[in-house]
């Protein structure tokens, strides 16, 4: 008989490929804090080395060289940026409707001192500013695009509480 010792996984990182690499790690760095691990860097397609190898089996054989960055956040994840010099450099489809990867989300508890920081760096706020829990729970939420048309959403308090029953009392 087989026990299913099944735990919660931890997030690691998340790759984003942007079109400028210096201008992503600026406005991620900047904007939302996060620190540089590894400042922009070339790949080049080598067989000869690990991290070449491991490349062409992500990426195929049709590509010659990207640039790549690391950084992270407070809690330590990572976020992987990448830019490729072939590809389309424009935003892409914003249709959560369809799978895939749809958002990501940060937190901070002052969410309107963080979306005047990304509209000052030329993002964009989608939606007023809202609350999930009107006269209830002081959580707030609002989905924002990055410079580069990468949407993402801002939560003032963690998700347990935000979706916890009893997390927060007057």
């Amino acid at each position: 008989m087989t026990t299913n010792k099944n735990y919660p996984k931890s997030f690691s990182h998340i790759g984003i490929t942007v079109p400028n690499i210096k201008e992503a790690v600026k406005f991620y760095s900047e904007v939302m804090g996060w620190y540089i691990i590894m400042g922009p860097s070339k790949v080049k397609k080598e067989k000869e080395t690990a991290i070449g190898q491991m490349c062409i089996d992500v990426f195929g054989n049709d590509w010659t060289e990207f640039e790549i960055a690391h950084l992270a956040t407070s809690d330590g994840i990572g976020i992987e940026l990448f830019s490729f010099p072939n590809g389309i450099k424009e935003a892409p489809e914003f249709n959560p409707f369809n799978t895939g990867l749809f958002h990501f989300c940060v937190q901070d508890p002052n969410i309107e001192e963080l979306i005047d920081k990304i509209l000052s760096y030329g993002g964009k706020q989608r939606m007023p500013i809202r609350e999930y829990y009107p006269n209830d729970k002081p959580f707030k939420m609002c989905y924002v695009e990055d410079p580069f048309g990468i949407v993402f959403e801002i939560y003032t308090h963690s998700y347990e509480l935000t979706y916890s029953s009893g997390a927060y009392s007057k």
